[in-house]
C-alpha cells in the first residue's frame, strides 16, 4: 500500500473505517482481494511473486496493512519481502504489541516499512524507520511512505476528506471511492523531499497515482461496525482504469 487512510473509534456507526490505495508496477503479478484458499480464514489480495499481501484481515478480526518507506537508495537486494509481515501476523496468534516487539528485533531484514497491525479494536503502529510501537488514538490518521500522519500534501488531504465523510449523515462507499481516485498533483512548494526527482515527487503527490508503468493498482474500502459485520469492496484498475469491483461481507467470530 502507499496511502492507508482510516478512522478509528470516532464513528457512530463504524468502529473501524479503511480506505487505502495501493500503488504498485503494473507489472508485479497480484490476485485481487479473495480468501485464501491455503488460509481460508485470511481475506486480502496476494503478491504472487512473493506470496504475501499488502492489507488484510482475518475471521478472527486481525487486520494488518503495510506500506513502503520511501528511500530510492535504499538496497533491497538480498531481504526478505515486506509482504510476508501482513501475512505471518494474520496467521499469528500473537498479542499484536507481542508480535511487533518481535518484528522490532528483525527489522534490518526488510527494507524500509510501515504497518498498521492489530484488531478491529486494538490497532498499534511500527515502522522500522520509526522505531517503537505507539498505540493508534481515537480519530482520523493516515499513512502514506513516511510515517503516520506525516503532513504530506495527500496526507492531509485525503485525512480532511475522511473527516468530512465521516460526519456525513448521508456518507456511503462511492464516495469513499471518489476521495481514493483524486488526481490532484500537490504544488512545487509543498511537495516533500525522499531522494527521488522533482518530476517524481510531481507524480507521487495524488491520492491515486498514474505513470507509465507504475501506479494505482487498487482501491479497497473497509468498514467494520460495532456488531463486528465486516464489509470489504476493493475496486482494481489496470493502468487507472477500473476493471473490476468485489465485495465481500462477513461477522467476525468470537
Amino acid at each position: 500500500m502507499c496511502l492507508i487512510n482510516l478512522q478509528f473509534k470516532q464513528h457512530p456507526e463504524y468502529k473501524l473505517i479503511i480506505a487505502a490505495n495501493r500503488d504498485e508496477f503494473y507489472r508485479r503479478p497480484t490476485k485481487p482481494v479473495h480468501f485464501w484458499e491455503d488460509h481460508p480464514d485470511i481475506l486480502a489480495g496476494r503478491d504472487l511473486l512473493q506470496m504475501g499481501t499488502w492489507m488484510g484481515i482475518s475471521k478472527t478480526g486481525r487486520f494488518a496493512a503495510l506500506t513502503n518507506y520511501r528511500d530510492p537508495n535504499e538496497i533491497s537486494e538480498g531481504k526478505k519481502s515486506r509482504g510476508e509481515i501482513i501475512r505471518t501476523f494474520l496467521l499469528s496468534k500473537d498479542h499484536p504489541k507481542d508480535f511487533l516487539f518481535q518484528l522490532d528485533k528483525e527489522k534490518h531484514h526488510y527494507p524500509g516499512f510501515n504497518v498498521i497491525a492489530g484488531t478491529v479494536d486494538h490497532l498499534f503502529y511500527y515502522g522500522n524507520r520509526y522505531g517503537g510501537i505507539q498505540e493508534v488514538q481515537p480519530g482520523t490518521h493516515s499513512l502514506s511512505n513516511a510515517f503516520l500522519n506525516t503532513p504530506w500534501p495527500k496526507v492531509m488531504r485525503a485525512k480532511e476528506h475522511l473527516a468530512n465523510w465521516a460526519k456525513e449523515t448521508s456518507a456511503h462507499i462511492p464516495t469513499l471511492f471518489q476521495i481514493l481516485q483524486d488526481l490532484t498533483i500537490a504544488p512545487d512548494d509543498t511537495l516533500p523531499e525522499t531522494g527521488v526527482s522533482l518530476d517524481w515527487e510531481r507524480r507521487l503527490s495524488p491520492i491515486f497515482i498514474q505513470s507509465e508503468e507504475y501506479g494505482t493498482r487498487s482501491s479497497t474500502i473497509v468498514l467494520v461496525d460495532h456488531h463486528n459485520h465486516v464489509t470489504w469492496v476493493e475496486q482494481t484498475y489496470e493502468k487507472g482504469k477500473p476493471v473490476d469491483l468485489k465485495q465481500f461481507k462477513f461477522s467476525i467470530e468470537s
